[in-house]
């Protein structure tokens, strides 16, 4: 068993929950974490992510990534950081695991178009949604509305960019009822779980980009350290297929940020002797090396004039914007079109009423959001699939 540093969260000492537990009530001998995380693996929100755009928006071959997926290899790098640390893997893994449980359909296309369809009310944000979802709409307890997850958990999700400053409506909301110190850093699980996330994407989606031919493999390697990373490859496997190169290149490009990660958090958290001092710090704690960071964000600068704003993807988000605007629209209009559970709890006053359509299609799938537009215009959209 791991040694758990002085500064981790300790499940023994949360700060509790928004909605009180009879201890009669508790199941099976788990931690407060291990809860956040069993709660979350068995949300519907979190079934819903199978279906949920990662880069390719509703992909037709079976080994692309999606929401899930991504989350669940962003869980397994955060528990080896975590380990590493000794942090709570518990939390680590849940944070991680729920991180993109606020995405509506279509990534960031859809959330732009319901950012704009919300412009009046407070717009729209995916983070806040997180919470919104986490703490207010997946209910499937008799007791209270929510998944009533841990005080660590909640912040750690509000928290794991960094202090909030401008903060989004849904979260001003959540965090009037359950206040979650939005000013201060948030744990170090949530600041792993956050680059967690980031070591996922960087690298998977290189692997999904040059799958789908979005990516050409030499002008990757115009990066200095992805090509010392292939040249190093090339020398231990000079007969290995292309095919198996690549993939050793994606694990070999995770280990080395996630060594970097680990030694430069581990140097900075030194003299940190509490979770409390990791909040009030007045920086990041977990953090890469400059040297890593300035790469790291090299290819992330590449990654986005490449793939994520390749002229196939542009078009394809366009497409999306226009789909989620036009269900938003419909919906609007005549509400009885959504679900009969939704158009009867429909507010009638403004924002809540916008903001409740929101809150329906924001829980959409990819599918589900394109059968509904089908159902509603009577026709499947075309051009939402480039892969």
């Amino acid at each position: 068993m791991s040694t758990r540093a002085p500064f981790a969260c300790d499940p023994a000492h949360s700060r509790g929950r928004e909605f009180p537990i009879e201890q009669s009530l508790a199941r099976g001998p788990r931690s407060a974490f291990q809860r956040d995380r069993d709660r979350v693996v068995h949300s519907i929100a979190f079934r819903r992510l199978r279906h949920k755009t990662q880069v390719f928006i509703a992909p037709d071959g079976d080994h692309y990534r999606v929401r899930l997926t991504h989350s669940l290899e962003v869980a397994q790098i955060g528990r080896v950081i975590a380990r590493a640390l000794g942090l709570d893997e518990d939390l680590t893994e849940a944070l991680c695991l729920a991180h993109d449980i606020g995405h509506p359909p279509f990534g960031h296309a859809g959330e732009e178009a319901l950012d704009n369809a919300l412009a009046r009310f407070g717009g729209f944000d995916h983070n806040a949604q997180c919470l919104r979802v986490l703490m207010r709409l997946e209910s499937p307890y008799c007791e209270h509305d929510g998944l009533n997850l841990s005080w660590e958990m909640l912040e750690g999700l509000a928290k794991h960019n960094g202090p909030v400053g401008m903060v989004p409506w849904a979260l001003a909301e959540l965090d009037a009822d359950y206040p979650l110190d939005l000013r201060e850093w948030g744990s170090l699980e949530a600041q792993v779980a956050a680059l967690a996330d980031d070591i996922a994407y960087d690298n998977h989606d290189i692997d999904d980009g040059l799958r789908a031919g979005f990516l050409d493999l030499e002008e990757l390697l115009t990066l200095d350290f992805v090509a010392d990373q292939w040249r190093a490859i090339e020398r231990k496997f000079p007969g290995a297929a292309q095919d198996r190169r690549l993939r050793e290149l994606v694990r070999s490009q995770i280990g080395l940020m996630v060594n970097d990660l680990i030694g430069e958090t581990a140097a900075r958290a030194v003299d940190l002797s509490s979770v409390d001092e990791v909040r009030a710090a007045g920086r990041a704690t977990a953090a890469f090396t400059p040297a890593m960071a300035d790469a790291e964000r090299r290819l992330k600068a590449f990654m986005y004039e490449r793939l994520y704003h390749h002229p196939q993807q542009l078009a394809t988000a366009e497409r999306a914007r226009a789909v989620t605007a036009e269900l938003y629209a419909a919906y609007a209009q005549k509400p009885e079109l959504m679900e009969q559970s939704w158009s009867a709890s429909l507010p009638q006053e403004e924002p809540a009423r916008s903001r409740h359509i929101a809150d329906y299609i924001a829980g959409m799938t990819d599918r589900f959001a394109i059968a509904a537009h089908a159902a509603v215009y009577g026709r499947t959209p075309e051009g939402l699939r480039n892969v």
